[in-house]
């Protein structure tokens, strides 16, 4: 029993420790620290997230950092397609658009949410509400995730993407910087997709686990 009390008095010390530590920090660089360049946001998985939840959002996250720099990838991609053929200026306007509003939306509509649901401060009914803002937002990017890399085969039209068909083409036309970046925005659209495919699944059954046992405690 008094190596309980021990282990515990060393427990509350180290928190408080780590509670002094992190009040010292916001004292002198204010508590927002995301983006780094421009804080406007508090961002810390590993102190906002509790233990069993963190694997999922770090995950999430990761594939978020891959969609931005799919998004960049992207519109170097379609700049080097529009001098090598000027007549994708369409898609080069698209693909701008996309590197600020995408990754915007993406992180405020589907990632952000489901980060605040698993919060540790995070009632039950805040889980419930987030998650589903993630399940909605979030599914409307998997069709987009799905719809830039192939749907020019269909429409054959600017799609704002220098995707698998456009990568083909410039492949063809022998544009060789805007075919390998093409190729690599492509392999980054496929790899977020399906990335984002799989945790979609993955939030969907701990959503259905923690409506059925009523407590967010429960998610593992």
């Amino acid at each position: 029993r008094l190596e309980d009390i021990q282990r515990r008095e060393a427990e509350l010390e180290r928190r408080e420790t780590e509670l002094h530590q992190k009040a010292e920090h916001i004292r002198k660089h204010g508590r927002n620290n995301w983006p780094f360049f421009y804080p406007l946001i508090f961002h810390s998985i590993q102190d906002e997230i509790p233990e069993p939840s963190r694997f999922l959002i770090t995950r999430l996250y990761h594939l978020w950092l891959v969609l931005l720099l799919t998004l960049i990838l992207n519109f170097v991609a379609c700049l080097f397609v529009f001098f090598a053929d000027n007549s994708q200026g369409s898609d080069l306007g698209a693909s701008i658009g996309y590197v600020f509003i995408i990754s915007v939306t993406s992180f405020l509509l589907w990632y952000r949410p489901i980060y605040n649901g698993y919060m540790k401060s995070a009632l039950r009914f805040n889980l419930f509400l987030y998650t589903d803002l993630y399940f909605f937002f979030g599914g409307f990017h998997l069709l987009f995730s799905a719809y830039i890399p192939f749907v020019y085969l269909y429409l054959h039209s600017s799609t704002g993407s220098a995707g698998l068909i456009q990568t083909i083409r410039q492949f063809i036309d022998h544009h060789w910087a805007a075919a390998i970046l093409g190729l690599i925005a492509t392999v980054g659209w496929i790899i977020q997709g399906f990335g984002n495919a799989f945790y979609y699944r993955q939030a969907n059954l701990l959503h259905l686990l923690a409506q059925q046992k009523g407590s967010s405690d429960t998610i593992p």
